[in-house]
């Protein structure tokens, strides 16, 4: 079966209701972007699903829809460990205005998902499984317990479009009650973009994340994040 983007948004929230029952006690995140070191505790499992999509570029069309299903569980009280499965659709057709990848016309088809073997000239779509993930974050400190918590991350990622090693450095502190959440992470990754020329293209990225968010009622937050992204 074609794994179109109407598939997919009905698949993510299909996902997501049958399994709330049974992940209900689940913690929740405070952040969209940053890891913070509030972990499922020992023994316990917890459900996410997130869509994403990156819509319009400098030209024509292009929307590139990401899911990740995600499975988290507390191998310890400070260990937990999860597995993604990562799916995508890409539309886009005349988005791109760089004169060296469009042959010096005035715009083409291509970007982020878009192989390099694709006719510029003409749309291009797609979709389907985009591989797979790991992860484990390890706590160093309690940030409940401690002023700062401090913890690791790594997450490896197999794909269809890149392969991808990841790491960042965790802090976090709670105030007021652990109501007031000040979190930050330093991200360093390296990939292999297996879109472009020879499938064989390496890239790396720095970034600096920082974010505050406020729990004002119960299960109700709300927050701002900052990111400085750096790619070599």
């Amino acid at each position: 079966m074609k794994l179109t983007i109407k598939r997919l948004v009905a698949f993510s929230i299909l996902l997501a209701t049958a399994l709330h029952f049974s992940f209900a006690n689940a913690g929740e995140g405070a952040f969209g972007w940053i890891y913070t070191l509030d972990l499922q505790p020992k023994g316990k499992l917890e459900f996410e699903q997130r869509l994403q999509l990156n819509k319009q570029q400098a030209a024509g069309t292009y929307d590139a829809w990401t899911a990740r299903t995600e499975l988290e569980y507390g191998l310890t009280n400070d260990l937990q460990i999860a597995g993604y499965i990562n799916s995508y659709y890409t539309s886009a057709n005349q988005n791109y205005t760089n004169p060296e990848a469009c042959d010096d016309v005035a715009s083409c088809t291509g970007g982020y998902g878009v192989p390099s073997s694709h006719d510029p000239a003409t749309p291009y779509r797609k979709s389907g499984i985009e591989g797979g993930s790991l992860e484990a974050i390890y706590r160093l400190t309690n940030p409940v317990t401690s002023p700062v918590g401090v913890g690791l991350y790594l997450e490896p990622t197999w794909g269809r479009n890149k392969d991808e090693i990841e790491a960042r450095l965790l802090l976090q502190s709670n105030f007021i009650d652990d109501r007031l959440v000040l979190a930050g992470n330093v991200v360093v990754a390296n990939e292999r973009l297996k879109f472009i020329e020879n499938g064989n293209v390496p890239e790396s990225m720095l970034d600096f994340l920082v974010g505050a968010s406020y729990r004002f009622a119960p299960k109700w937050s709300a927050g701002v994040e900052a990111r400085f992204h750096n790619d070599y």
